[in-house]
């Protein structure tokens, strides 16, 4: 379709929305309501546009046609919305008019009429949008000078969100997302005029999985998240682009931080694997980074000392020590599928350095849906059974069960994981000679542990993962790990090096090139060329 814009000509496909075609080109239009992935109903006229086209064809079939060639366009004399139009052939739209400067003031005129003046207290503060276009586009003053329409306020629209229904424009967004994408038709509007009101249908409540979408995509205050509630200004927070590793779908996500801590997880669009949502789920399940029980030091009983506990050099060296003093088949290796590729690459490196034959993975699989969140809780699956730890997650544990319980076993490492949610019990995991365990938090496998080496959360670590579709993605560190906790190939590479000898790795990213050269999937690859978006990989068929 060949479309004139601010009087320059475009071309656009059939079918694309006339505020998408202004944006490809370089022109904002602002607006409430509309949102890429969701319908548009055209209900906040926020994105009026002066529109024209060509005139009809007289009887001899001419058009007035400009000094170009071009057909003269006839201009519509009101204004349309451009959220719910298609552009069309010969199509003419001004975006920055005498008349659409005047729609837009008188728009932002009225949905501030009864809106409070509560942004200093405000969650939406520095991400609203109806604060950043009054700015922009509306009146300096109010002529306002009558009472505003009081409305509820700190309504539990659910277990998550609160509303304040003062602040709500009516824009519907949190509707038709629960409805097109969430499919729980569990919103809506009551009331008319200015006492329209957003709530649940009777006798429901807002609690989906994804119900802090409607957060995400509230363009003010009116919804907000219980978790993140007055808990930090966003203007503070340092945003880390990374993904979520709380099951195999690998949401795209913005880790947001300040001063070593994570305030809050929000979805990143990225339309090859999550569009621009994530469920409530992985959002949330961030907060045991800051756990008051997290490992903080390296522990090596019997060469603990209460006033000068081991430095990582003595537990590394006692971890070695223990390894090496057993014989070939006689040690196990437990990992995990929320470790990253580098950590699994540098776990089978271990591996083989120790003669290590029977190695796998702790299957972790719950309840999924038909949206975004993977039965399998496991992030990494993938990469494990890549990299040659499993062939399939849990296929060899009741074998490592059976060796430990019959003594043939004398020796695990175990890398974030509990072993007795691999089937053994605490009392067969203290009959070890070695036990040498990285983990986060305490538990059964931990405090069972020859030598425990506190290794780092998702957010503390950079390296790869990749997702259930085969597509490689990129973590980024936001924040660092607590205490003396190291990143875990860190670790890794030192019980590579106290075990064989062999020569360190000193970057991250010298690990990821290593690696590709070795898997033929990775080939070429680099981590920096992962990029925000991630890369699909061609795997070979399981």
């Amino acid at each position: 379709m060949n479309v004139q814009i601010d009087g320059e000509w475009h071309q656009f496909p059939e079918g694309t929305r006339v505020i998408e075609a202004c944006r490809q080109v370089g022109k904002f239009i602002p607006h409430y309501c509309y949102h890429p992935k969701l319908s548009s109903p055209g209900n906040c006229r926020m994105c009026l546009i002066e529109m024209g086209m060509p005139p009809r064809p007289d009887k001899d079939g001419n058009v007035p046609k400009d000094s170009d060639g071009r057909p003269v366009i006839g201009w519509i004399p009101r204004p349309q919305i451009s959220c719910a139009q298609d552009v069309a052939e010969g199509m003419g739209i001004r975006t920055d008019s005498p008349m659409v400067q005047e729609c837009r003031q008188g728009v932002m005129e009225f949905l501030l009429i009864n809106h409070p003046l509560d942004c200093p207290i405000c969650d939406q503060a520095g991400e609203c949008r109806l604060q950043e276009f009054s700015v922009e586009y509306g009146n300096a003053g109010s002529r306002f000078l009558e009472h505003k329409v009081k409305k509820p306020k700190n309504v539990e629209l659910g277990p998550r969100i609160t509303l304040d229904d003062e602040r709500c424009i009516l824009c519907s967004r949190c509707i038709r997302f629960m409805k097109e994408v969430a499919h729980d038709d569990v919103l809506g509007f009551v009331d008319r005029g200015s006492y329209s009101t957003l709530t649940c249908h009777p006798e429901r409540e807002l609690d989906s999985n994804y119900s802090l979408n409607t957060v995400d995509i509230c363009p003010v205050g009116a919804l907000t998240s219980n978790d993140f509630r007055f808990k930090m200004r966003v203007w503070f927070l340092k945003e880390t682009k990374s993904f979520c590793t709380s099951c195999a779908t690998g949401c795209n996500t913005v880790v947001g931080s300040r001063e070593n801590t994570v305030y809050r997880q929000t979805p990143r669009e990225n339309n090859a694997v999550n569009e621009n949502w994530m469920c409530d789920y992985g959002r949330l399940n961030f907060h045991y980074l800051h756990s008051d029980e997290r490992i903080l030091a390296p522990v090596a009983p019997g060469l603990n000392d209460e006033e000068m506990p081991p430095d990582w050099l003595t537990a590394i060296g006692k971890a070695a020590s223990d390894l090496k003093g057993l014989a070939a088949g006689e040690i196990a290796l437990i990992a995990s599928g929320r470790l990253t590729n580098e950590e699994l690459y540098l776990a089978s490196r271990l591996a083989a350095s120790l003669a290590i034959s029977l190695t796998d993975i702790v299957p972790h699989l719950d309840a999924g849906d038909d949206i975004l969140l993977s039965a399998d809780r496991n992030p990494n699956t993938a990469g494990a059974k890549l990299l040659g730890l499993t062939s399939e997650p849990g296929a060899r544990l009741q074998e490592i069960k059976d060796g430990v319980t019959s003594g043939r076993i004398k020796g695990l490492i175990v890398l974030h994981e509990d072993a007795t949610q691999a089937g053994l019990t605490e009392e067969a995991l203290k009959q070890l000679s070695a036990l040498v365990v990285i983990g986060l938090l305490p538990n059964a496998t931990t405090r069972a542990a020859t030598a425990l080496l506190p290794g780092a959360g998702f957010a503390e670590k950079r390296g790869s993962m990749i997702n259930r579709d085969g597509r490689l993605q990129r973590l980024n560190a936001a924040v660092q790990p607590p205490g003396q906790a190291r990143d875990d190939w860190e670790i890794l590479r030192d019980l590579i090096q106290a075990v064989s000898g062999a020569n360190g790795l000193y970057l991250v990213e010298d690990v990821f090139k290593q690696m590709a050269a070795s898997v033929p999937a990775l080939a070429g690859l680099t981590l920096s060329r992962i990029g925000d978006l991630g890369v699909q990989l061609d795997l070979p068929e399981s």
